[in-house]
């Protein structure tokens, strides 16, 4: 019996590059076993072919905005009709998953009632259809620690939680700037457990650019960026990885490190709820800049293997 529901919205399937990384990521979904059952969310081209192939449900009936993006709220809405399994995972459909996803899950669940779960991802150029066989896991490990490149804190491409959380969410549209901060800090404000799993779940992002969007421009250059942005409630608002509080080591959950970046980074966050103008914002563009001078590039801890002793 599942026990999480993986989900994604993913894009049309209609340019060959797009359609290979989507398949990738799908399969390696597939592969995490019994505990997990996989939707497809939306009427995207290709969506429901895509879907019937691999044998897993599609719901294609989401709200959209009037430029045709799906909307969050309705996502989650369609996936709680679809499916009662007691934690929820949404899931960027350009991401490799592999086995650690579903053992730290099942780790933080033994640990906490509500959480949200959060990790930095790894880039890979990969542009030819995975071979998922025996071994799998390992060759792709290899080739993170050869040729990957670790995500900074604010790219963040899956989310963990329980069925009962996230029941009210504004209009964000998916793929758009600061839905994914919003998800942060909402769950800070309703004191669940923010959990950074970066040093245990090890997630591949396959590098792509942004053909499909208008204009093959960056998502927050659009209007549909701006509208999400307004909802999120602006700077303030925008947390990210690096705002976890709790941290997966080893099974465990655990206080966050103190670091110089994360100092800087609280401080960061104080200076943004204050009323600003003019001169000041050069205090938190210098206190921003810090943050990023001293910030970590590798995880405590992480290996391609798996974890290094505490």
């Amino acid at each position: 019996m599942a026990l999480i529901t993986l989900f994604t919205a993913a894009k049309p399937f209609r340019d060959p590059f797009i359609a290979t990384i989507q398949r990738n990521a799908i399969q390696s979904w597939l592969q995490l076993g019994p505990e997990v059952e996989v939707l497809l969310v939306g009427d995207e081209p290709g969506m429901a072919e895509v879907a019937r192939e691999f044998d897993i449900r599609h719901l294609p009936n989401v709200e959209h905005n009037h430029w045709g993006t799906p909307l969050v709220r309705s996502l989650f809405e369609q996936v709680r009709q679809a499916s009662d399994n007691p934690i929820m995972s949404i899931v960027n459909a350009d991401i490799l998953l592999m086995s650690d996803f579903v053992e730290a899950i099942l780790q933080v669940a033994a640990q906490a009632k509500e959480f949200l779960i959060v990790g930095r991802r790894w880039g890979l150029d990969i542009d030819e259809p995975m071979v998922f066989s025996s071994g799998w896991q390992e060759r792709l490990r290899a080739d993170i620690q050869s040729r990957g490149q670790l995500h900074p804190n604010f790219s963040i491409d899956y989310f963990v939680f329980t069925y009962h959380q996230y029941q009210d969410i504004p209009d964000f549209v998916i793929g758009r700037p600061q839905w994914d901060n919003w998800m942060i800090y909402h769950a800070r404000q309703n004191g669940w457990p923010v959990i950074d799993a970066t040093s245990t779940v090890t997630v591949v992002h396959q590098n792509h650019d942004y053909r499909h969007l208008p204009g093959g421009k960056p998502p927050h250059f659009l209007e549909e960026g701006r509208k999400n942005r307004q909802l999120a409630g602006g700077e303030r608002m925008k947390l990210t990885i690096l705002d976890a509080n709790k941290r997966l080591v080893h099974g465990r959950l655990k206080p966050q490190r103190f670091t110089l970046e994360r100092m800087f980074r609280r401080i960061e966050v104080w200076l943004l709820g204050r009323s600003w103008h003019g001169l000041e914002w050069r205090f938190i563009r210098l206190v921003r800049r810090l943050r990023k001078m001293v910030g970590e590039r590798i995880p405590e801890g992480w290996m391609a293997g798996g974890l290094k002793r505490e």
